[in-house]
């Protein structure tokens, strides 16, 4: 069993259900997935690139990574309809926790001039961010990474709002940018 998952059923549960005048266990924020995406636009000129994506989401994660492909044409890029441009993971269950307890306490320190993630979510009580480098992993071999790749991942949870999804993500010491307080004197 993942340390997160076993802090949520036990600790975090609870104290939210409280904090938040929920009655119903089911009601209470629960975390659903998380989806990691890199979208490799020169990937139609060199294939290869596409696939070191690939090989880094699916170290990241540890389960197999999809590639996606492009909807439209698009004349100004070169971009065929049906064209590869990128790659996708979604994961569930404990390799969610996993992650999740990896992104909060490795990954997000690591990254450069680091001050905190913005609290901001997108109304319907998930939560996105996006990474300049996939370097930051400490899973991901400097052989893989040819050229700077970024990412995005999206936290989906399962809320009534977009302030119980972020006690939620508090709960988990996610690392928010802390209220800056002016010095008066």
């Amino acid at each position: 069993m993942a340390r997160l998952r076993d802090m949520y059923f036990n600790e975090i549960r609870p104290k939210l259900k409280e904090e938040l005048g929920i009655s119903n266990d089911m009601a209470v924020p629960r975390l659903q997935k998380i989806t990691l995406s890199c979208g490799v636009g020169d990937a139609k000129d060199n294939k290869k690139l596409l696939e070191n994506a690939i090989k880094i989401l699916e170290r990241v994660t540890g389960q197999k990574a999809v590639s996606t492909r492009a909807r439209k044409s698009i004349a100004q890029f070169r971009l065929r309809q049906g064209m590869f441009v990128g790659c996708r993971v979604t994961i569930r269950g404990t390799r969610m926790y996993e992650f999740l307890d990896r992104f909060v306490n490795v990954v997000a320190p690591r990254i450069r001039d680091f001050r905190g993630l913005k609290d901001k979510l997108d109304g319907r009580g998930n939560y996105s961010c996006g990474l300049t480098e996939q370097s930051v992993f400490p899973e991901v071999d400097g052989d893989l990474l040819e050229n700077t790749q970024g990412m995005n991942i999206t936290f989906t949870i399962r809320s009534q709002s977009d302030d119980h999804s972020v006690a939620l993500l508090k709960a988990y010491n996610f690392p928010f940018r802390r209220e800056e307080v002016a010095n008066v004197g």
